[in-house]
Formats: C-alpha cells, sequence, structure tokens
C-alpha cells in the first residue's frame, strides 16, 4: 500500500468515527465513555494522517 492510498484509508476511518460520534450524541442512551473514546482515536488519526501528509 503506497502512502497516498494509506492516508486514504485513514481518512475514510475518520469520517466513519466522525459519523458514528454524530450518531451517539443524537440518540438518547448515549454512551459518553464510548464516545470519549472515539473521539480520541479521531484525534489519533488525524494526527498520523497530518504527519504523513508532511
Amino acid at each position: 500500500m503506497s502512502l497516498v492510498e494509506h492516508v486514504a484509508v485513514l481518512q475514510q476511518k475518520h469520517a466513519e468515527l466522525s459519523l458514528k460520534v454524530e450518531q451517539e450524541q443524537k440518540s438518547l442512551g448515549t454512551d459518553n465513555f464510548a464516545i470519549v473514546t472515539m473521539k480520541k482515536q479521531k484525534l489519533r488519526l488525524k494526527e498520523e494522517i497530518q504527519r504523513l501528509s508532511n
């Protein structure tokens, strides 16, 4: 897998997590710990994307 493909996969995962976080925040039985965990994963992905893009 090339670097460009790897970054694209990371960006896709980041987008999927964004949707999941949004959905969880809208649901009534929200698990705040799960949301915080997903947000941390998103941040790690974003940092990895930025590191690889430079």
